[in-house]
């Protein structure tokens, strides 16, 4: 029996369909509104209502990525010191404690809102090099903290591979469980911010609680077994005869240990978080910025005394052959120890908080690229407006990340050096700003000590980038990523209005309510050399081209661009009567058509008018007028503002007038 097309497809199913459509677009878009009207950045200012967390849990969340570190870094530190391990490790230990950690505590201090020190360089360039400044920074800070994500998922996929009790099982197909990892990951983060930061208290509490016990009981066996310290000695000597030729290999081999130096940006990143204190403002968040440097502070002391003593139990009961690849210890050096002295059951449960903590040493890379790239890139208008949101974003980064995995395999060592390469350059970035912020402000000893600390970041990028230029490449790679999408959304988006406030002065207001008695006539002209020959040549034209009678009156508008490179801009309008008869509102404004028309569609709306606004054909290429538009914010004015006015008002009858003579 046939069946009927109506009965097939009820008229409701359509309906559903485009409610649960639009369930699923509010669900994701949640919050962009408001976010929108506060500083760039989901996580920049907290929305209404949102409680901030003590520092010690929002340390958690950078130390998942911090402390993880301790999975892989006596195993690093091993294969590139040898016997030399715990002394390179003290000076990487003196790097954090004497360069690291007063370079953050300062930009902390600079940049409260969790900025960081790409805000910091930020403002000492304008203009489009400034904003391709931000973006190449922007491409290493992705690097840093995509490779975050996958480097330590496919390293927590690696430990549970290599668990004995799962070799036989999960062997080949770390893949598949690196992109189950970084998907679990972008859940929690679906599920809510909040829940990160819970999720990360407990990982992190428990991992360095076992990690205390494997150190503790290392430490019991040096104390009850004292020729291993004197046979790790006697080797050192043989070795390395000199101590002073110790400290220079130690110096050499340091940049090979950065990776203990990762945590201090997310740190930063994640300050709207801190609750501070309660008299603390948007603009003065003196408790913020506090128990910040508390949270930096702590973390790095805490990572400190965790690296000096594992490098060294590492070291002195590790024989080295285990350390290279193929060993028992190879990425895995103290859960070697915790299966050794501790047992089987020990050792499973250290490897399951080492996976855990490896697994969600993403969230806090996660929490930084949602706090930095809608910071910036919706606000140069490289960016879609969805991208302030949180969720859509989540998607994206977590769709990069299985790109990432499946490109490398899910192979740790492949996503060392890209990953160190974040990290330092990142570091250099903040230690030059803090310097150059030093000198501005005079601090003599500061700037000193900070162009010191800046000399050692250079220094260790630099060895980095050419003994494993991949990282570099890598970098490339994401910056030109984000350059080319970001001209192509700038390219989208050219016609948008993007005014984000109009605010008219006490003459202004005068000069719009007085023609708003009869019909409201603007004159759009570009100033030269502003004298009364200039204005009485405009208005002539203008009346003979338009057929306006004498008795209409007209009031210039002139646009001054101030940085054609910024897309969102408040414009601030001006009246002012020059020579006598003419009136001229004056527009500051990032590009001439945008700000006439925010001026016209505001006119309209506070005086229930459509003004008329008259323009003249500019000379030129239409393409290389184009060109001088997205560029420099100005090119043929006219159509434009038309163009402009059309996207943000469809319908005809409310639009502003434009005529072109």
């Amino acid at each position: 029996m046939a069946t009927s097309p109506d009965v097939a497809t009820p008229p409701h199913e359509d309906g559903d369909s485009r409610r649960a459509s639009g369930r699923l677009r509010s669900w994701l878009l949640e919050g962009l509104t408001d976010m929108a009207k506060r500083q760039p950045g989901p996580h920049a200012q907290p929305p209404e209502g949102h409680q901030g967390q003590r520092w010690w849990r929002v340390m958690c969340l950078t130390g998942v990525d911090y402390f993880s570190t301790l999975g892989y870094q006596p195993g690093i530190a091993a294969l590139a010191a040898g016997l030399l391990s715990p002394i390179a490790t003290i000076v990487l230990v003196a790097v954090t404690l004497a360069g690291a950690l007063p370079v953050y505590r300062r930009v902390a201090k600079e940049s409260p809102h969790g900025e960081g020190s790409i805000a910091m360089l930020e403002r000492l360039l304008s203009f489009w090099q400034g904003k391709l400044f931000v973006l190449a920074l922007l491409g290493f800070a992705a690097t840093d903290f995509l490779i975050t994500i996958t480097l330590s998922a496919a390293d927590a996929s690696t430990h549970l591979v290599e668990n004995p009790h799962f070799t036989s099982v999960l062997h080949g197909h770390e893949v598949a469980i690196t992109l189950g990892l970084i998907a679990l990951l972008g859940a929690v983060f679906l599920k809510g911010f909040m829940e990160a930061i819970g999720v990360a208290v407990v990982l992190v509490g428990g991992y360095l609680a076992l990690n205390a016990v494997v150190v503790f009981v290392g430490l019991w066996h040096v104390a009850t077994a004292s020729h291993v310290v004197t046979d790790w000695s006697r080797a050192l000597t043989e070795e390395h005869s000199n101590p002073l030729v110790m400290v220079g290999l130690a110096l050499v081999v340091f940049p090979k240990l950065a990776l203990g130096l990762s945590g201090f940006e997310t740190g930063v990143a994640v300050m709207p978080h801190v609750d501070g204190g309660p008299g603390d403002t948007e603009e003065r968040p003196t408790g913020r910025i506090r128990d910040t440097r508390k949270l930096l502070t702590t973390a790095a002391v805490i990572m400190s005394v965790f690296l000096i003593t594992t490098s060294f139990i590492t070291t002195v009961f590790i024989p080295q052959d285990e350390f290279k690849t193929g060993g028992e210890a190879n990425g895995r050096a103290l859960a070697y120890l915790a299966h050794h002295y501790l047992g089987s059951v020990f050792g499973s449960v250290y490897d399951a908080a080492t996976i855990g903590i490896l697994w969600f040493a993403g969230a806090s890379a996660m929490a930084g690229l949602l706090n930095l790239m809608p910071r910036y890139l919706p606000r140069y208008g490289m960016a879609p407006h969805w991208a302030r949101a949180v969720r859509p974003m989540v998607l994206v980064f977590t769709l990069i990340g299985f790109l990432v995995t499946w490109l490398f395999d899910a192979d740790v060592d492949a996503q060392g050096g890209a990953y160190a390469t974040g990290v330092l350059v990142l570091m250099t970035s903040a230690a030059v700003a803090v310097t150059i912020a030093a000198r501005r402000a005079r601090q003599r000893g500061w700037t000193i000590g900070f162009g010191a600390i800046s000399v050692v970041f250079v220094y260790t990028t630099a060895v980095n980038v050419v003994e494993r230029p991949d990282g570099v490449k890598i970098g490339a790679c994401f910056i030109a990523g984000i350059i080319l999408v970001s001209l192509l959304s700038r390219l989208a988006r050219a016609f948008e209005l993007r005014v984000t406030d109009m605010e008219l002065d006490a003459t202004a207001e005068r000069f719009v309510r007085d023609a708003a008695t009869r019909r409201i006539r603007f004159i759009a002209n570009e100033p030269d050399n502003r004298d009364p020959a200039e204005y009485r040549d405009k208005i002539h034209q203008i009346r003979t081209d338009n057929d306006i009678p004498a008795t209409e009156d007209l009031i210039f508008v002139e646009v001054s661009v101030r940085d054609p490179s910024d897309f969102e801009t408040a414009v601030r309008v001006r009246g002012e009567v020059l020579h006598d008869r003419y009136r001229v509102l004056t527009l500051d404004g990032s590009s001439i058509p945008n700000s006439l028309a925010a001026l016209l569609l505001h006119i309209r709306d506070t005086t229930g008018q459509r003004p008329h606004i008259y323009f003249e054909w500019t000379e030129g290429s239409p393409f290389a007028q184009f060109l001088r538009f997205f560029l420099f914010g100005q090119g043929e004015v006219a159509p434009v503002t038309r163009e402009v006015l059309r996207e943000a008002e469809p319908d005809r009858t409310r639009r502003p007038h434009v005529h072109v003579g």
